[in-house]
C-alpha cells in the first residue's frame, strides 16, 4: 500500500464510488432522528463552470444557460424545504457551526442568483450567515467585483481561488485557459472586497513544470499575502481531459511531484506559514474567524444541498448519483432539476462502528496535529506499526499519534491504508461513467 506516494486524494471517507442506491430509500426524518445536531456543517453544491480544466473530475458541467441555473436554484430551494422539514420533524432545531459553497464554480452564478442562494441558506435552512465561518470557491474569470460584493455583504469569511499556476504555459499544459493578468485582476478585486481569508490553490506536477517555475508561482502568490495556500498534486484521472491523453503514471513522475511538494512546503514554512495538512498551509498571523470552534469534521454531521453534495450522519452518508463524463453529469443535473420530492435519501453508504472508527482515524491522522491516543493503537496497530517502520509516524511530546513531515508527504497513500475491505470492494466494482 505504501509503494507509491499518490494513491488517492482522501477528502472524505468513504469515497462516493463506494455509495450505492439505498433500498428502501429512507425518509430524511428517519435518517436524522436521534442524531446530534448542535454543530452541523452546511454545504451547497453549484455544478456549473465556464470551462472544465484538464485535470478536473469534479461533478460539474460547462456552458449552463440562465434557464438551467434558475431551474437549479428552484430545485435547491425544494430540497432545502424538505431537508429543514426533516430536521424539524426528527428532533430539536439544528445549529449550523460552519458553511461552505463549492462546485463547480459557485461564482458562475450571477449576482442576483448568488443572492437567492444565500436567501435559501439563511431563510429556508436557518443558517446564521454572518455569525459563522462561510467559505466560497471561485475562479479568476468569475471573481468579479459585483459578485464579490454580494459574497462580502452576505457574510463570506473565506474566498478560495483556484489559480493552479501563475505561469500561462503551465496553465495551458493543464488545459486551464487563463492569463496571469486576469488572475492578478481577480486577486486585486478579492482583496478590495475585504473578505477576511483569501486562499489560493496551486498545483504541482504539471507537465513542463520545474522547481524554478514552481517557486516562481509560490513567490507570486505571496504578493497578496494570502491567509491560506493549498498545494495540490496533479492527478490524471479517467474521463478527464488529461486522462484522455494517456499520460504516463510512472515512478519518475511520482518522484518529481514529491520533490516539488517538499520544495513548496519548505518555501512556505520559511515564509511565515504553518502546515495544517499535506495540502493546507496557513499564515501564522492569519486572523481567527469567530464561530464554529466546536465543530469536529470527524464526528459532526453535515447537510448538503445540490446534486453533487454529500450529507453525513454518524451511520449514513448519502448523496445523489455520481459521474465524471459530461453527458452523464448533464443527465444527473437534469434529473435533479426535475425532482419534486426530496424527502428521501437516494444513494449512500451505511457506516457501522468499524467504519466510523476508520473515518475518525483517517480524518484525524491526515491533519498535522494528529490525534489523541485511544483505542486506535489496538484497533489499527498493524497499519500504525507499518507507518512507524517507514518513519511516517513520530512520537509526539504530548503523546499524540502524529504523522512525521515525510508521513504527511505520503498522506495520499497513508489514508487509503485504512480503508475497509468492503469499501475497497465497492470502489473496485464501481463503473465510472
Amino acid at each position: 500500500m505504501l509503494d507509491r506516494p499518490y494513491q488517492a486524494y482522501v477528502y472524505a471517507y468513504p469515497h462516493k464510488t463506494a455509495y450505492r442506491p439505498l433500498e428502501p430509500k429512507p425518509l430524511l426524518a428517519d435518517v436524522w432522528r436521534g442524531e446530534e445536531r448542535d454543530a452541523l456543517s452546511f454545504y451547497t453544491h453549484v455544478p456549473f463552470c465556464d470551462v472544465r480544466c484538464g485535470f478536473c473530475n469534479l461533478f460539474t458541467r460547462t456552458g449552463a444557460p440562465e434557464s438551467l441555473t434558475a431551474a437549479y436554484l428552484d430545485a435547491l430551494e425544494r430540497q432545502a424545504i424538505a431537508a429543514r422539514a426533516a430536521l424539524d420533524e426528527s428532533g430539536p432545531a439544528p445549529r449550523f457551526a460552519n458553511a461552505a459553497i463549492g462546485g463547480g464554480t459557485p461564482t458562475y452564478l450571477s449576482p442576483d442568483e448568488l443572492s437567492r442562494l444565500f436567501d435559501i441558506a439563511s431563510q429556508v435552512m436557518g443558517v446564521g450567515l454572518g455569525a459563522i465561518p462561510l467559505s466560497v470557491e471561485a475562479s479568476p474569470a468569475t471573481a468579479t467585483p459585483d459578485r464579490l460584493a454580494v459574497l462580502a455583504e452576505r457574510g463570506t469569511t473565506r474566498l478560495s481561488l483556484g489559480v493552479q499556476s501563475f505561469d500561462d504555459v503551465e496553465a495551458r499544459s493543464a488545459v486551464r485557459p487563463q492569463k496571469s493578468a486576469d488572475v492578478f485582476a481577480a486577486l486585486d478585486a478579492i482583496r478590495a472586497a475585504e473578505i477576511p481569508v483569501l486562499n489560493i490553490d496551486l498545483i504541482y506536477g504539471i507537465d513542463g513544470q520545474t522547481r524554478e517555475s514552481w517557486r516562481a508561482s509560490l513567490q507570486t502568490a505571496l504578493r497578496w499575502t494570502p491567509e491560506e495556500i493549498y498545494l495540490y498534486p496533479l492527478y490524471v484521472r479517467p474521463l478527464t481531459g488529461l486522462g484522455r491523453l494517456n499520460l504516463s503514471h510512472d515512478a519518475e513522475w511520482d518522484a518529481q511531484r514529491l520533490d516539488l511538494y517538499r520544495s513548496g512546503r519548505d518555501f512556505l514554512l520559511e515564509n511565515g506559514y504553518e502546515q495544517v495538512s499535506m495540502r493546507m498551509f496557513r499564515r501564522l498571523d492569519a486572523p481567527v474567524v469567530a464561530g464554529g470552534e466546536d465543530y469536529a469534521c470527524q464526528t459532526d454531521g453535515m447537510i448538503g444541498l445540490g446534486c453533487g453534495a454529500r450529507s453525513y450522519t454518524a451511520s449514513l452518508h448519502y448523496s445523489f448519483d455520481y459521474a465524471v463524463s459530461a453527458s452523464e453529469v448533464r443527465g444527473i443535473i437534469d434529473a435533479y432539476v426535475a425532482t419534486e420530492d426530496f424527502s428521501r435519501a437516494e444513494v449512500g453508504y451505511r457506516l457501522d462502528a468499524d467504519e466510523q472508527a476508520r473515518r475518525f482515524l483517517i480524518q484525524s491522522l491526515l491533519q498535522a496535529a494528529g490525534m489523541e491516543r485511544d483505542d486506535a493503537s489496538e484497533r489499527f496497530g498493524t497499519g500504525l506499526e507499518l507507518l512507524r517502520t517507514r518513519g511516517f509516524l513520530e512520537s509526539a511530546p504530548d503523546d499524540r499519534l502524529r504523522l512525521s513531515a515525510e508521513g504527511l508527504a505520503w498522506s495520499d497513500s497513508v489514508g487509503p491504508m485504512f480503508f475497509s475491505e468492503p469499501v475497497r470492494a465497492a470502489m473496485r466494482a464501481y463503473e465510472l461513467k
